[in-house]
């Protein structure tokens, strides 16, 4: 599904402030995996998450999607395969629109827009049903603004419209960061509900090692731009909590 080749970035080259971001990374994520990366801050993980929406190009190396050479193809380009959800739950919806319109665009997402977004009773009934599932008790509120809502609210809901149009990869970058405890375990569960559901391919980046060790078929460590540990379903599976502590003292 996802395969990148020899990936280097580079930050600032040849100046003081020079960041190897990304040093040598040769990866192969295949169709349904569930890959969860952890780090510590200035560690690659982001950049790695960039590289394969398209918001980064490598300095060299080379990336696939789907065995198609997408190195240089931008992030709109491969929003075709790939849906996003970021850290601040304030990205990837329009505020001052209804969640029924939020939810429209997001049908949307890889086809042309119009003026008449195409809201009918059918339309808002799927939606109200999607909503539901959250037991957030929002499936009677499309019609209320998205910016009136809570972080988590909308973290979930965003989840929810990534896969209103086609995907094949979503990518989670921390989307539980700027979340309550109680607001993340949400957003974290509607994830890996969806996930199984439309059967995609995922990549979750997170600091919470609870999380990391509760989700996801397969663990990266990264540290420096480089991968240090690249744990697969089995060796996961017998990965104590504990351990994972110590990678990190």
């Amino acid at each position: 599904m996802i395969a990148l080749q020899n990936i280097e970035k580079v930050f600032n080259k040849g100046q003081v402030n020079e960041v190897n971001a990304l040093n040598d990374i040769s990866l192969n994520i295949q169709s349904g995996d569930y890959l969860v990366i952890v780090g510590s801050n200035g560690s690659g993980k982001t950049t790695l998450l960039n590289i394969i929406s398209g918001a980064e190009t490598p300095g060299s190396g080379k990336v696939f999607l789907n065995k198609e050479d997408v190195t240089t193809l931008p992030e709109y380009r491969r929003s075709k395969w790939i849906a996003r959800v970021f850290q601040n739950p304030l990205s990837g919806t329009a505020p001052d629109l209804s969640i029924l319109d939020n939810f429209r665009l997001a049908a949307l997402r890889t086809q042309r827009k119009t003026l008449r977004i195409g809201i009918n009773p059918a339309f808002k009934k799927l939606v109200q049903e999607r909503i539901a599932t959250l037991g957030m008790g929002l499936e009677n509120k499309v019609e209320q603004a998205m910016g009136t809502l809570s972080g988590g609210q909308r973290q979930a809901l965003t989840l929810l419209m990534s896969v209103m149009d086609h995907t094949d990869v979503l990518l989670l970058d921390e989307p539980t960061a700027a979340l309550d405890p109680r607001s993340a375990d949400t957003v974290l569960k509607a994830a890996d509900a969806i996930i199984k559901e439309y059967k995609l391919t995922a990549v979750l980046i997170t600091h919470n090692l609870k999380d990391a060790h509760q989700y996801g078929n397969r663990l990266i460590q990264m540290a420096g731009g480089k991968i240090l540990r690249d744990l697969d379903a089995t060796e996961k599976a017998k990965l104590l909590l504990p351990d994972m502590f110590g990678w990190f003292s």
